[in-house]
């Protein structure tokens, strides 16, 4: 069984063909990230993990307030977010952590500020944290502008030892896209390290390597659908079933079967989140 370990559920308007097509490619759970369009709607992943898992596949749910919408963790939202959060099928708070990239993202005081709030309210509730970083390296003009000297690895990694490695409690590095001192720091502070489909792209030879070498017990494999979809599918809406082809992907780097790899992943994830193996007919 493979494990999609991110994935934007709220997203698809055909949801019950993307969940069978999941099902055929061998998938049997699904965490999917409760952001929504914004804290608004933040509440939807949840909802389709309490209507939509049925028989060989399951749906569990994350719930957070994204970077870019930082600027909207009011007092109001945050409350609403430890609700949700203290939700047995709410798996983690997520994805939440620091995003300057975009030049109309909020600015590094308001997103670091939304940030430390959203692992205060996991760290409540006992649950991981799913991290969410994107650098400014790429980033247009603009945006380097507004965010550069700064660098979101190093503010995340600075916030998570002051206000998150304290807790004791893990979380996941989602769509890792660091380097291997990157991946080191996160693996210290008790972080899995998630691939997606861009560790298949001919230029994410970083990724790639990180990917071959990070130790056995602490990787997983997710979508990030509908976004990233891997090769031979770039460029196409993504879906839960193409973890397939990221989780084969990884495999050949770290010179494993797809099945061993597929054991691995699935035994990290009930590892990092045992309430997953309960039934959540139960739940």
């Amino acid at each position: 069984m493979l494990i999609d370990s991110h994935c934007h559920l709220d997203d698809y308007e055909d949801l019950p063909q993307i969940l069978a097509n999941a099902r055929n490619a061998g998938v049997g759970k699904l965490l999917a990230i409760g952001i929504g369009d914004g804290p608004d709607t933040m509440h939807r992943a949840l909802d389709l993990a309490h209507t939509h898992s049925e028989g060989d596949i399951q749906i569990w749910a994350t719930a957070g307030i994204h970077p870019q919408e930082a600027h909207h963790a009011t007092p109001e939202n945050l409350a609403k977010l430890a609700s949700l959060a203290a939700d047995p099928r709410c798996l983690a708070v997520g994805e939440i952590g620091l995003d300057y990239y975009h030049v109309d993202n909020p600015d590094i005081p308001t997103q670091q500020a939304a940030f430390i709030a959203q692992m205060k309210i996991a760290a409540d509730a006992g649950k991981p944290i799913t991290i969410h970083c994107r650098t400014s390296e790429l980033a247009v003009p603009a945006a380097k502008a507004k965010y550069e000297p700064a660098d979101a690895w190093e503010d995340l990694l600075r916030l998570i030892s002051e206000h998150w490695i304290p807790t004791g409690l893990p979380g996941v590095m989602h769509c890792f896209s660091g380097n291997q001192s990157q991946a080191a720091r996160s693996l210290a502070a008790g972080f899995y390290l998630s691939f997606a489909g861009n560790v298949t792209y001919p230029k994410s030879t970083n990724i790639q390597a990180v990917a071959a070498s990070a130790p056995p017990d602490r990787i997983l494999v997710e979508t990030d659908a509908p976004f990233l979809a891997p090769i031979p599918l770039r460029g196409q809406t993504n879906e839960p079933a193409n973890v397939a082809h990221t989780a084969r992907f990884v495999a050949e780097l770290r010179g494993i079967s797809e099945e061993k790899l597929a054991e691995l992943t699935t035994s990290n994830f009930n590892m990092l989140f045992p309430t997953s193996l309960s039934d959540p007919a139960h739940i």
